[in-house]
């Protein structure tokens, strides 16, 4: 079974072409058994995919095997696999079909086997503060959709507040699918910095979503600008927010093609 590794701030994929994937696999099982970072190849979430003329559909699950509506990192490394698969130039455009509906991205630069996009996110909805109970603390967040549900503690961005808090939220009642949870600390106007607890994954070095999300949040309620540099671990993205979409610029790197040899046996 072949597959393609690639990474965007350290945020990373597999993907696998579904003519590469055997018929009749569990794959919910062959996404956990892939992702292992110890007995597998290791990744964030395996993107089973089905090329088209325009881009590809992609159908994206977790680490821990469970379905994701949709990844602003996933899609561009997708997106980077394409534009280096079909040798594409600057100005090209690919439409990457996701469980959240279509993702638009234009390749505005290459260098090597790194691509840098700018996508079309689509319009954030249900944009609000509540106020949770999360572990004995009652904090005030954001909640949002951004193709997939999103939770903002704007404040302080510390690994001590994401260990006590991001798993809690994660897998609050107040959100019936589970959420991603971003800390966001609004550092000036036009800069945010976050940390990052993906759902169905934990601490993540980036996230496209979470990174919309944040950007979001802090124009909404933390005092940002609606344009502005987002922070994670592994690097910075620059967040548009109009009155009509999110758009997300960023890179992604594709790094290695894989011979999976260890194929459990299929689903019966």
């Amino acid at each position: 079974m072949r597959l393609i590794k690639a990474h965007a701030y350290g945020n990373d994929f597999l993907i696998a072409p579904e003519q590469e994937t055997p018929a009749g696999m569990d794959r919910p099982e062959l996404a956990r058994t892939l992702c292992d970072r110890h007995r597998g190849i290791g990744a964030d979430g395996v993107m089973f995919v089905r090329p088209t003329e325009a881009g590809a559909v992609s159908h994206l699950l977790n680490a821990d095997g469970s379905g994701a509506e949709v990844s602003g990192n996933g899609v561009r490394c997708l997106a980077a696999w394409l534009a280096r698969d079909r040798s594409l130039s600057p100005g090209a455009r690919i439409t990457v079909e996701t469980d959240a509906g279509p993702k638009r991205l234009t390749l505005l630069d290459t260098s090597g086997c790194r691509f840098e996009f700018r996508a079309d996110m689509g319009a954030p909805t249900g944009v609000r503060e509540e106020t949770l109970d999360a572990g004995g603390h009652s904090l005030k967040v954001v909640v949002l959709s951004v193709g997939n549900p999103q939770c903002v503690v704007l404040g302080p961005a510390t690994q001590d507040r994401l260990t006590a808090f991001g798993g809690v939220l994660a897998v609050h009642p107040f959100f019936p699918e589970g959420t991603n949870v971003e800390l966001a600390h609004v550092e000036s106007p036009d800069r945010v910095r976050i940390l990052i607890w993906e759902r169905g994954v934990g601490p993540t070095e980036s996230s496209g979503t979470g990174t919309c999300a944040a950007a979001v949040a802090a124009a909404a309620f933390g005092g940002a600008n609606r344009t502005v540099e987002v922070i994670a671990p592994g690097g910075a993205q620059q967040v548009e927010w109009t009155d009509e979409t999110i758009w997300l610029t960023g890179w992604a790197e594709v790094i290695a093609e894989v011979e999976w040899l260890a194929i459990p046996s299929p689903a019966r």
